[in-house]
């Protein structure tokens, strides 16, 4: 995942972040990267944005996943869990999903959306690093997850641990579905 072009590009425009020394970090310190995964991202931000706009929406009602044109024609991005439980599948034909699910409501996909939506929370991620960027490359074609230089910055929060289940149960608290690790490298943190 790191290893992509698309990687190498982002990591151009953020040359302090994860690579080199920060400055004011001591010789020998070791970096510490906080990666952050939001497995279900399109569908929860969709989920949020519906809910900011309609008070009257009901989540649970039917199962909803989120379309976009693909190889062969439009195709899953992402599924609730509703749809999940009845065979849907994110990358499906939406023919294929619909004979196992038939009464999956779709909605169309917005990437635009999907990534404002991430570099908000990354600005919001700021109150515990001042180093955060967007995974530029998710586990599918977008975006969906966070990485945090959290280098110097654990012990205000009172450690790694710490810092990491309070931002994990911000994130849930948000709604979010969210999947967190530190390690020293972001490879490492993602894997």
């Amino acid at each position: 995942r790191f290893d992509s072009p698309g990687w190498r590009v982002a990591a151009r425009f953020v040359p302090y972040l994860f690579y080199s020394r920060l400055p004011g970090m001591r010789m020998g310190e070791k970096r510490r990267i906080a990666a952050i995964w939001l497995p279900h991202w399109p569908i929860e931000r969709f989920y949020r944005d519906i809910k900011r706009t309609n008070a009257s929406f009901a989540a649970a009602e039917k199962p909803r996943a989120l379309v976009r044109a693909g190889a062969g024609g439009m195709r899953l991005v992402a599924c609730d869990g509703r749809a999940l439980a009845a065979g849907a599948e994110p990358g499906q034909l939406v023919p294929d999903a619909m004979a196992l699910c038939p009464k999956l409501e779709l909605h169309a996909s917005d990437n635009e959306a999907d990534r404002k939506a991430l570099d908000r929370l990354a600005v919001w991620c700021g109150r515990y690093t001042p180093w955060v960027a967007a995974d530029p490359v998710g586990a599918g074609e977008e975006p969906d997850g966070l990485l945090l230089d959290i280098t110097g910055c654990a012990h205000l929060f009172g450690g790694e641990t710490k810092l990491l289940s309070l931002l994990c149960g911000r994130l849930e608290g948000f709604g979010l579905t969210a999947r967190c690790a530190i390690a020293s490298t972001p490879g490492a943190a993602w894997a």
